[in-house]
Formats: C-alpha cells, structure tokens, sequence
C-alpha cells in the first residue's frame, strides 16, 4: 500500500468485530506513530491503551456530551487515550513562548501523531476513529493522569465491522489558493 492509498483509503470507523487488538501488533503502531514530526523534536505525545472495564467505563461513564461516542467506545475492543506532556511545545528552554501561539502547539503535535497513529493503524488492517467530545477532566481524573500530562483525543480501535463510503471532498479550487 502506498501512503498515497492509505490516506485515501483510511476512514472514520465506528463498528467494530470484537475481536482483541494483538498488544505486539499495537506495539509497532506505535512505533511507526513515534515517526510524527514535533516541536523542536519534543515527542511529547503518549498513548495509554485501555481494554476491558477500564475501556467500558469511559464509555459509560464520560461521553456525557456526546453519549454516541460511549456506544462506539464500548463497541471497540480496545481504546487509546492520546496524552500530551504540557509546557514542553512552543516554548524557549527559558520558559517563555516562542511564538505567539503560546502553548497551543502542542495540540499539532497530538493531531500530526493521532493522523499517523490511525494510518498505520489502517494499513495493519484495523479500523479507527478519532473523538474530541468526551468529559476530559473526569478521565484524566480516571486514569491517574500526572500533572504534567493532558488528556487530548480518544481513539477507539478494532478491526472494523462496516465499510463506509468516502465521503464527498471540496475540490482542490475551494482547497488551494496561489499569491
């Protein structure tokens, strides 16, 4: 598969056969995901894997925002909780900011390693769906989560039980301007 066909091929999985997620197969996602470009080579992004209770739990008990993302969740054999350790990303070894985005890079850091993540994900064969509503501060209550460290997306995992169509893209006119 070319990166090329599994980025056009990859899509948003909601459903999924129940069979477990093998943790060596995990493990080298994992690894291809260590790959994504970060701040000043920072690599501040860690992944907790949660199956079973812990998994169902989440789903239960903290999408009250969006509770179908609970039913996806407990559907899933597997979930990755996508973490980022803060004060690290846009910022001088001073402490100060080095742009004017503050500490928010941190967040383009989680999203280029939760896209990788799921591309690789894809080309082993395993369905993904990344979710941002969910009750964050209960969670990282949950998981123990240090200080240091911030919940930033949800992504269940599983081989997947549906195949959805891709749907309808803007075209490259709408996408793409030149100066």
């Amino acid at each position: 598969m070319t990166a090329k066909e599994c980025i056009l091929g990859r899509r948003s999985i909601r459903k999924y056969k129940p069979e477990p997620v093998d943790h060596a197969l995990l493990e080298s996602i994992i690894e291809a995901a260590s790959y994504s470009p970060s701040w000043k080579h920072t690599q501040i992004v860690r992944y907790i894997a949660l199956e079973g209770k812990a998994k169902d739990k989440i789903g239960r008990e903290f999408t009250s925002a969006f509770p179908g993302n609970g039913k996806i969740i407990e559907n899933a054999p597997m979930l990755i909780a996508v973490t980022v350790i803060k004060n690290r990303c846009g910022f001088e070894r001073d402490g100060s900011f080095t742009t004017d985005r503050g500490d928010s890079w941190q967040m383009y850091d989680a999203g280029v390693a939760s896209q990788t993540f799921c591309l690789a994900a894809h080309e082993a064969g395993l369905g993904t769906v990344i979710m941002g509503i969910f009750d964050r501060p209960e969670i990282e209550q949950f998981l123990q989560l240090p200080e240091d460290r911030e919940l930033v997306a949800l992504i269940p995992i599983g081989y997947p039980d549906e195949d959805p169509v891709a749907p309808r893209r803007k075209p490259v006119t709408d996408l793409l301007s030149y100066k």
